[in-house]
C-alpha cells in the first residue's frame, strides 16, 4: 500500500464518471498530497476543456472532503476507484416572499411564477419580480398539499387547473386563470374522507389524482368535472335556506372517488404516483406501500420498525423510492431488489426532515427540508454528508415544503416562501 506518512508517496487511482466528461480507462498515479482542487484540476487538463468544469469526487459512495492519504489511513486502501460527479455552486437566496400563515406547500413548476398554499386556505401566485399575480381562497381550514393538474388542451396557456388537499376533510380542483383578467373558478370538490388529507397527487397525464389522508386511506380520483353532485350533500334546513341564495352552478360539484385503497393501519402523510397504474404511499404505520391503482390492490409493503414516515418522492427512471421518518432519516428503497436488500441507503438529518424534492429526471440528486430550518442537498451515491446547504429564514423556523425545478428550489414553511438558486438550469 502507498505510504500515507510522506508528501512524496503516490497511489493508483482509477476515475469513472456518469457525466459527460470521461477519461480514457486507465490507472493514474496521484500524490497522496491531492484533495478535490487538485483532483478536479487533472480531469480538466486531461480532457482538454477550455472552460474549467469543478468537480467532486465520491469514493466508496463517500464524498472526499479531505485528502487521499487521510482517506487512505482510515480506510485502508491500496488502490481508490474514485467516481468524479459535477461541483454544485454554493447556493444563493433570490428572494423572499413573506405570508401571514405557514406555507405548507410549495412549485416551481410553472415557468415564470411560484405558487404557494397556506394555512390560510389561500392558493397564491407570484411571478419571478416578487409581484402578487392572484390570491384565491380555495378552503375554509388549512391547505396541506396541492399540484398543478396537466391540461391536454392547451388552448388557454394561461389557465391551470390546482389540485388541493385541506384539513376540512376535502380535496378541490380549481381553475385559476392568470392574466389580465386574474379570476378563479371552482370546479369539483372530492368527498369520502373523515380526517383531515395529507396529500394530493397528480399523473403525468392529468387524467388522475391520488389523496392520502390521516384516516388511513388513499383514494383515486379521476379529473373529469361531473353535471351533478356524485356525494349529496347534507345540510341542515338554516344551511338549506342559504343554500338557495346561491346560485348551483358557482358551486363545485361533489365527486366521489374511483376506488378507496385500503392496507395502511395509520395515517397516510404521502401519496404519489408511480409509472403506468403503480403508485407509492407511506404512513405513521412504518410502511412504505406499493399499489396497482387499476384494481385497487397492495401489491407490496415495504415495513420498518418503528418509523413514523412524513414525506416519499420516487426517482421512476431508477426504481428508487425516498421516505423521510421522524426518525431524522431519509431512507432510500430499491424496488427493483426483493426484502431485506430492499434499503440501499440512510441519509442521516440533525433534525426530522419534512419534505424532499427531486432534481432533474436522470439526475442523482436531491434537496430535502427539515424542523432545524436547513436545506441540504444529497447525492444519493453519497450517503454520509450533504453535497450543499442553506438556511432558510436564517434557520429560525421550520421548513415544510420543498420543490426544485431548473436550479430553483423554492422553500415553504413558517417563514413564508424563500428562493434560491441551487445548480445549473438544464435545457
Amino acid at each position: 500500500m502507498a505510504s500515507t506518512s510522506t508528501n512524496t508517496m503516490s497511489a493508483p487511482v482509477f476515475f469513472t464518471t456518469q457525466t459527460q466528461y470521461p477519461l480514457p480507462s486507465q490507472k493514474y498515479m496521484i500524490p497522496m498530497t491531492w484533495k478535490r482542487y487538485q483532483l478536479s484540476q487533472l480531469i480538466n487538463k486531461a480532457l482538454s476543456l477550455t472552460t474549467p468544469v469543478p468537480f467532486d469526487f465520491l469514493v466508496k459512495g463517500e464524498v472526499l472532503r479531505a485528502s487521499l492519504s487521510e482517506w487512505c489511513a482510515e480506510h485502508g486502501e491500496e488502490t481508490l476507484e474514485i467516481e468524479y460527479i459535477e461541483s454544485v455552486m454554493p447556493p444563493q437566496k433570490m428572494s423572499d416572499f413573506p405570508h401571514e400563515d405557514w406555507v405548507s406547500s410549495v412549485s416551481c413548476k410553472v415557468k415564470g411564477y411560484f405558487f404557494t398554499a397556506s394555512y390560510d386556505g389561500h392558493i397564491r401566485s407570484f411571478d419571478y419580480s416578487k409581484n402578487v399575480v392572484s390570491t384565491t381562497q380555495v378552503h375554509a381550514a388549512p391547505i396541506t398539499s396541492f399540484c398543478t393538474v396537466p391540461k391536454s388542451d392547451d388552448s388557454n396557456p394561461s389557465t391551470y387547473l390546482i389540485a388541493t388537499a385541506s384539513h376540512d376533510l376535502t380535496g378541490q380542483l380549481t381553475e385559476i386563470t392568470l392574466d389580465s383578467s386574474t379570476k378563479a373558478k371552482p370546479l369539483a370538490s372530492l368527498h369520502l374522507h373523515t380526517a383531515p388529507i395529507s396529500s394530493i397527487a397528480s399523473n403525468a397525464a392529468g387524467s388522475h389524482l391520488l389523496t392520502s389522508s390521516w384516516d388511513s386511506l388513499v383514494c383515486l380520483w379521476d379529473t373529469t368535472v361531473p353535471s351533478s353532485d356524485e356525494v349529496p350533500e347534507e345540510i341542515n334546513e338554516r344551511d338549506r335556506k342559504k343554500r338557495r341564495r346561491i346560485e348551483e352552478e358557482s358551486k363545485p360539484k361533489r365527486k366521489a372517488p374511483l376506488i378507496v385503497l385500503k392496507s395502511h393501519t395509520n395515517r397516510v402523510s404521502k401519496v404519489v404516483f408511480g409509472s403506468g397504474t403503480e403508485a407509492y404511499s407511506c404512513g405513521f404505520d412504518s410502511t412504505v406501500r406499493v399499489w396497482n391503482t387499476e384494481n385497487g390492490l397492495c401489491t407490496r409493503t415495504i415495513s420498518a420498525s418503528e418509523k413514523p414516515f412524513l414525506n416519499l418522492a420516487a426517482i421512476l427512471e431508477g426504481g428508487i423510492l425516498l421516505a423521510t421518518s421522524t426518525d431524522r432519516t431519509m431512507t432510500m428503497y430499491d424496488l427493483r431488489v426483493e426484502g431485506l436488500g430492499t434499503t440501499a441507503g440512510s441519509f442521516m438529518h440533525p433534525a426530522t426532515p419534512s419534505c424532499i424534492a427531486v432534481g432533474t429526471a436522470g439526475s442523482q440528486q436531491v434537496v430535502t427540508g427539515a424542523y432545524d430550518g436547513v436545506v441540504r442537498l444529497w447525492d444519493l451515491r453519497s450517503t454520509k454528508n450533504a453535497m450543499a446547504s442553506f438556511k432558510a429564514w436564517d434557520g429560525t423556523q421550520k421548513v415544510l415544503s420543498v420543490d426544485w425545478q431548473s436550479g430553483i428550489v423554492g422553500v415553504g414553511g413558517e417563514g413564508g416562501l424563500e428562493v434560491w438558486k441551487v445548480g445549473e438550469e438544464r435545457v
